[in-house]
């Protein structure tokens, strides 16, 4: 079979691994995290579509520069991030089990009463006035304080969250472009849910089984890497010969 031919086909099934991996991994990390809770509260007091907008655009920019600082590590020889990662998704869905085990049952409920008590002192510390003159854009009338105040109070609760250490992750051992794609739709599907009935949901989802659920998904993916993908920088070489030796 042309050579031409069987590369595309490869690199389909990379980006496909890459895409259901950015999308599974977000959707386990965001439900119930304190993203998913600043998004539902700040819904409760405004515009649903101007949070959602202001929430997702803060959560895409974050995936995208995480996945290609991750992809980045290509500099290290591949051998070398894969098996990092692997070890790294071990550590962090070992501690996302044990987090998990720990967890009261109300602990969603907490989290939530938490975020909402932040989310109070910073609103009385930056009031409407303080937002339209610190931003001038506002003053020209090209965007709404309540989108520039979703997207920086969720991008700086994004930073350094378990999300984003595992999107860094991914984006060094799986496509980066899949990595983002997926993790821009979970990051979607989960902030979708908040705006439309977070603090119903808040309630009655679980975060304790959330987070042994994400526990499960990191150590499926530090399984997969170590059984069913090819180290080796010559992985694609190796896959491209092995389907021209079937055909």
């Amino acid at each position: 079979m042309n050579d031409a031919l069987i590369r595309p086909s490869v690199q389909a099934a990379s980006f496909t691994h890459a895409f259901i991996g950015g999308l599974s991994m977000m959707v386990v990390s965001e439900l119930g995290d304190k993203t998913f809770f600043i998004a539902a509260i700040l819904a409760m007091r405004h515009s649903r579509f101007t949070i959602f907008c202001g929430a997702i655009g803060a959560l895409g920019l974050m995936t995208f520069l995480s996945a290609y600082v991750g992809a980045l590590a290509t500099v290290i020889p591949r051998i070398y991030t894969h098996y990092i990662a692997t070890g790294l998704f071990v550590i962090f869905g070992l501690r996302l089990l044990r987090d998990g085990y720990n967890m009261a049952d109300d602990e969603g409920a907490e989290e939530l009463e938490e975020v909402q008590q932040e989310l109070k002192a910073k609103e009385e510390q930056l009031d409407g006035k303080c937002w339209s003159h610190s931003l001038h854009i506002h003053s020209a009338g090209l965007l709404s304080p309540v989108l520039v105040q979703s997207f920086i109070m969720t991008f700086l609760a994004e930073w350094g969250d378990r999300s984003q250490i595992a999107t860094i992750i991914l984006g060094a051992r799986e496509d980066p472009l899949g990595v983002t794609l997926g993790g821009i739709l979970g990051h979607s599907i989960c902030t979708f849910i908040a705006v439309m009935g977070g603090r119903f949901m808040a309630q009655r989802i679980s975060v304790r089984k959330v987070t042994i659920a994400g526990g499960v998904v990191f150590l499926i993916f530090a399984l997969s890497g170590l059984f069913f993908e090819d180290p080796s920088s010559e992985g694609m070489d190796a896959a491209v010969a092995e389907i021209e030796l079937n055909n």
